[in-house]
């Protein structure tokens, strides 16, 4: 038998030469596995545990020494204060991601009808956070893969969004045509030969979520061009990026006649959203 305390001890020293938080990692997989939460395990740190419960903590921390992400494992990950299931189908959803929820609600009004269209939406992350937190909105979230528009579709349930509309669609492919008040994505935007892609938890992420031809730039084009065609007068698109891609973005929606051009920046200070109107 091996009591609480000893079995993280043993996981923290496996997992600290490989990772920045390897207590917590270790705290949030005994917690998922006894689901329980953390605070569980610092109040009965000397209970001892059985050996199936042992042997599937001891199974994810083998996995978690490989790579993969916390979030994979649990199915879990929080975003904007809300729970998420997750997959290697979707991306993670990370709180750099934030500041576009934050931007994004300061333009959507409380109380009157609004549009928004949510391209690649994944997990549902963005879309499901803007309709629970604009109910008077309705909210399209649209994504060209049917496992990630299936736990889009979880996530929504999860959260009771009766204001949002999931659509199997490349890009604009299937939208319904209807002119939107606001559009936004967070869409592929690494360069193929970028070397963060052999990183971290990128390594175990959908790469068509990721990878964008010319530079990480072509998405962005693309649905820069059209959104023309489904934006309303003084309308917004609205785009998360890479860090060092906020005047290439700019140049494109100058390019294509964008108005109020402005770029935000993100937790660490780094620049990742990027807005214009039409």
């Amino acid at each position: 038998m091996t009591s609480i305390q000893k079995l993280l001890d043993n996981a923290t020293n496996s997992l600290i030469k490989n990772f920045d938080s390897p207590r917590l990692d270790a705290e949030v997989l005994l917690a998922f596995v006894l689901e329980k939460n953390r605070s569980y395990l610092r109040a009965w740190n000397d209970k001892n545990l059985d050996v199936q419960t042992i042997s599937k903590f001891e199974s994810l921390i083998l996995q978690r020494l490989n790579g993969v992400p916390i979030a994979y494992l649990t199915g879990i990950r929080e975003f904007w204060s809300r729970d998420f299931h997750v997959s290697p189908d979707v991306l993670i959803p990370r709180p750099d991601t934030e500041i576009l929820i934050e931007q994004c609600l300061a333009q959507i009004p409380t109380n009157v009808p609004f549009t928004i269209l949510d391209l690649g939406t994944g997990s549902g992350a963005i879309s499901i956070t803007l309709a629970a937190e604009r109910p008077k909105a309705k909210v399209f979230a649209v994504d060209a893969s049917f496992a990630a528009l299936e736990i889009a579709k979880k996530n929504g349930q999860q959260h009771h969004c009766q204001n949002i509309e999931f659509i199997l669609s490349d890009w604009f492919s299937n939208v319904p045509k209807i002119e939107f008040d606001l559009i936004v994505s967070n869409p592929p935007y690494i360069p193929f030969d970028d070397e963060h892609l052999t990183q971290g938890d990128v390594r175990f992420e959908p790469k068509s979520a990721l990878i964008s031809a010319e530079n990480g730039l072509s998405d962005i084009q693309k649905i820069a061009a059209e959104t023309k065609n489904y934006l309303k007068e003084n309308g917004q698109l609205w785009f998360e990026h890479g860090y060092n891609q906020a005047e290439s973005v700019q140049t494109i929606l100058k390019n294509l006649a964008y108005f109020d051009i402005q770029t935000f920046t993100d937790l660490s200070g780094q620049t990742r959203v990027t807005t214009g109107k039409l």
